[in-house]
C-alpha cells in the first residue's frame, strides 16, 4: 500500500505498456496483425482506446517495431491519453524493457501494467482487480482463467499419450499483468538475455511472489485468421447500425474558387463562411454526429470561436469520425448530394470521393458523391449559393 507524505493512503500513478512490436505472422495478411482491422477499426487502435478510457490508468505507452511508424500513424494516429510510441526490441521481453526504460526516463509511475496489443477486448473491471491487488501489497499480479479441458502430456515424436495432467492446479494467463514499477524494472534488467515468455516469469526468476486474480473470458488474444473472423463476428453482432442526416447551405461572395468535399474548384465566386465554408463536408459532419446523437457541428466548432476562422473542414469531419471510433464503432457508408447550378461537379466527383475516404479512413466504395440542380428554382437556381445534404451510416 502506498503512503503519501501526510501519512494517508496515496493514489498510485498507474502506467500501462502496450506491447505491439511483433510481426504476427500466424495471423496472415500483409500488415502486421496489430494494424489489421476488427469490424473496421485497427486492432491496436481498439486496444489503446479502451485502455486510455479507463479512469484507473493515468497514461498509456505503446511499444512498436522499428519501421512501424507509417503503419502506426496511418492506422492508429493520436489518441488522448496515449503517449507517442517507443521502439521495442527483438523479443517481447526486450520490448517490455525498452518501454520500462522510457517510463523511467519520463518520471516513473508507481505501478505498471503490461498488456498485449492483440487483446482489444480488455475490460475495466479486470484491470481494476489487478490494480486493487497491487495497492493491497502485491508486487506482481496476473489475471488467470481455469483450464476446463482435460490436459494430456503427449510424446511429440511418437504421438503417444504419456500422462493425464491434473488441470485443477493449472491456469491460463492473460494480460494486463500488473507490477510495482521499480521491482519489475530491476527484474527485467537482471533478466537481460534470458528467454522468458511473460513478465510474471521475469518476476519469478527474480524470486518474487506472483499473485493471481480472476481474468475475463472475453479478453481473448487475437492470433490466427480464425481469431480475426470470430472477433469481427462478435463485434458486428454486438453493434447496431445507425443513420444520420445532415444539411448545410452557404452563399456565394466574391472570390475565385470554392472548396467542396475537400477539393478546390476554380469558380467566379467563393462560398462565405467562418471556416472554409465547405458545404459538403459540413453536411457530412452533421450526418455522422447525428448518427451517434452527438449534437451538430456548431456544438463542437462554434462559429463564435476565432480559432476556427478559415479552418479546413477536414478537421471537423475527422473529429466526427474519431467520436465514432472512440465508441468502438465505424463509419460504414456515406452519401453526399451537392445542390447547385455552378460550378460543374461531375469532373471532380472522384477526387471528392477519394478525399472523403482518406479523411474517414474507409474504402472509396463506401463513399458516394452526387450532384443535382433545382431546375433554376430557389436560391441555388438563381446562383446565390450552394446547398448540400448528406446521409451517413455507422455501426456502434
Amino acid at each position: 500500500m502506498l503512503i503519501g507524505p501526510d501519512g494517508t493512503t496515496a493514489k498510485p500513478k498507474v502506467a500501462c505498456l502496450v506491447v505491439a512490436a511483433g510481426r504476427g505472422l500466424r495471423a496472415g495478411g500483409g500488415l502486421p496483425k496489430q494494424y489489421r482491422p476488427i469490424a473496421g477499426i485497427p486492432m491496436l487502435k481498439r486496444t489503446l482506446q479502451a485502455l486510455a478510457s479507463f479512469d484507473c490508468i493515468d497514461t498509456v505507452l505503446p511499444v512498436i517495431g522499428h519501421g512501424d511508424v507509417p503503419d502506426f500513424e496511418s492506422q492508429v494516429g493520436q489518441i488522448t491519453g496515449v503517449l507517442p510510441p517507443v521502439f521495442g526490441g527483438a523479443t517481447r521481453q526486450a520490448s517490455v524493457l525498452c518501454g520500462l526504460e522510457a517510463l523511467a526516463s519520463a518520471g516513473p509511475p508507481d505501478l505498471v501494467l503490461v498488456h498485449d496489443g492483440a487483446r482489444p477486448f480488455v475490460s475495466v473491471t479486470m484491470v481494476e482487480r489487478v490494480i486493487v491487488a497491487l495497492r493491497n501489497g502485491s508486487a506482481a499480479v496476473i489475471p488467470v482463467l481455469p483450464v476446463t479441458d482435460t490436459i494430456k502430456r503427449v510424446d511429440e515424436d511418437r504421438h503417444i499419450v504419456r500422462e493425464t495432467v491434473d488441470r485443477t492446479v493449472l491456469r491460463r494467463v492473460q494480460t494486463p499483468q500488473g507490477f510495482r514499477f521499480d521491482v519489475l524494472l530491476d527484474a527485467h534488467r537482471a533478466a537481460t538475455g534470458a528467454e522468458l515468455t511473460d513478465d510474471a516469469a521475469v518476476m519469478e526468476q527474480a524470486g518474487a511472489d506472483v499473485n493471481a486474480v480472476d481474468g475475463d473470458a472475453e479478453n481473448t488474444k487475437i492470433t490466427t485468421p480464425e481469431d480475426f473472423q470470430e472477433a469481427d463476428r462478435k463485434m458486428i453482432a454486438s453493434q447496431s447500425v445507425r443513420t444520420g442526416m445532415g444539411f448545410d447551405v452557404h452563399r456565394f461572395e466574391p472570390g475565385d474558387a470554392v472548396t467542396l468535399c475537400g477539393v478546390s474548384i476554380p469558380h467566379t465566386a467563393r462560398l462565405a463562411g467562418h471556416s472554409d465554408a465547405d458545404v459538403g463536408l459540413h453536411a457530412l459532419t452533421d450526418a455522422i454526429l447525428g448518427a451517434i446523437a452527438a449534437g451538430d457541428i456548431g456544438d463542437h466548432f462554434p462559429p463564435s470561436d476565432p480559432q476556427w476562422k478559415g479552418a479546413a473542414s477536414d478537421r471537423f469531419l475527422r473529429h466526427a469520425a474519431d467520436l465514432v471510433a472512440a465508441r468502438g464503432g465505424a463509419v460504414t457508408h456515406v452519401d453526399v448530394t451537392l445542390i447547385c447550378e455552378k460550378p460543374k461537379i461531375g469532373p471532380h466527383k472522384e477526387a471528392m470521393r477519394m478525399t472523403i475516404a482518406g479523411i474517414l479512413g474507409v474504402d472509396i466504395d463506401q463513399v458516394s458523391v452526387k450532384a443535382t440542380t433545382t431546375e433554376k428554382l430557389g436560391f441555388t437556381g438563381r446562383g446565390e449559393g450552394i446547398a448540400a445534404q448528406a446521409v451517413a451510416s455507422v455501426r456502434v
